[in-house]
């Protein structure tokens, strides 16, 4: 079945309701930048995030707590605007989106400068506009699978970098890991369930090194992907796995990263055959 226009507006339905379901995760947490109230920087050595701050505009957002609640608003509002555009006139929001695409770049750009979260794990909102950018369907097929290809590279290597650096065959690695990641908190919080299930996996290391394997083999497995898309299904059921657990265990809330798991849901449509024209035509 070749992907439709009905396809792309219900994909595009669900990603803005993952959107929001995470954002309503994230300030339930504390997570939006005005709720951090940030005063630190951790700088990233690379050349955008160079080019970036030559502009002053993390140090003027510091400086500006109404800065921080504007950049909030621009940020999670920008997927509704997209929306409300789209469903009347695809051409205008496919246009508009390109403005989103900038702002989500600078947001995430100065918000991941901060100590919040690693600007890995807000990769998906970095890219995603580019794919409602595309105002034709022949580029918005191609487009998103060009981040299907992206992320099984993104998963996968990190199963490369497992094995390249020698954890996977040491037998302590998952257990002292567990103890690098979580001391402070095991000592603040020696009550809570979250505690007492990683001293628990730290106090048995073969325990916490099946659990590294299992992790392991989950990320190796994304190289199917490479090859068919076959077996998309089950790896969005790994990946959602993968996310769940690397939250109980390791603390890590990549939960940002979900919006990849559509295009796995709808990578085994075919391409739009005839239909190069641009939506809404």
């Amino acid at each position: 079945m070749p992907l439709t226009v009905k396809h792309r507006t219900t994909f595009t339905f669900w990603w803005i309701i993952v959107f929001y379901l995470l954002a309503l995760i994230k300030w339930m947490q504390g997570q939006w930048l005005y709720q951090l109230e940030p005063f630190m920087f951790s700088i990233r050595f690379d050349g955008i995030t160079w080019l970036m701050m030559q502009s002053g505009l993390h140090i003027w957002i510091i400086r500006h707590q109404a800065t921080q609640l504007i950049w909030d608003f621009a940020f999670y509002g920008f997927p509704l605007l997209y929306y409300a555009v789209f469903i009347r006139k695809p051409i205008a929001a496919a246009r508009l989106a390109w403005i989103w695409l900038a702002v989500n770049w600078l947001y995430v750009q100065c918000y991941t400068l901060y100590p919040s979260n690693s600007i890995e794990g807000h990769v998906g909102w970095l890219l995603f506009p580019l794919l409602f950018c595309c105002s034709g369907m022949r580029s918005f097929y191609l487009v998103m699978h060009g981040l299907r290809y992206f992320f099984l590279y993104f998963f996968f290597s990190a199963g490369i970098w497992k094995l390249a650096n020698g954890g996977a065959f040491a037998p302590a690695q998952m257990s002292a890991i567990l103890l690098e990641q979580h001391k402070e908190f095991l000592v603040t919080s020696p009550g809570y369930w979250q505690s007492n299930l990683i001293r628990a996996l730290i106090n048995m290391p073969l325990t916490s090194f099946i659990l590294y394997w299992m992790g392991l083999l989950a990320e190796l497995s994304f190289a199917t992907g490479f090859f068919t898309k076959r077996y998309d299904r089950a790896l969005f059921v790994f990946f959602a796995l993968f996310l769940i657990f690397d939250y109980l265990i390791m603390r890590i809330p990549y939960i940002e990263v979900y919006s990849f798991l559509l295009v796995f849901l709808y990578s085994h449509l075919g391409s739009p055959k005839g239909e190069y024209k641009v939506i809404g035509e």
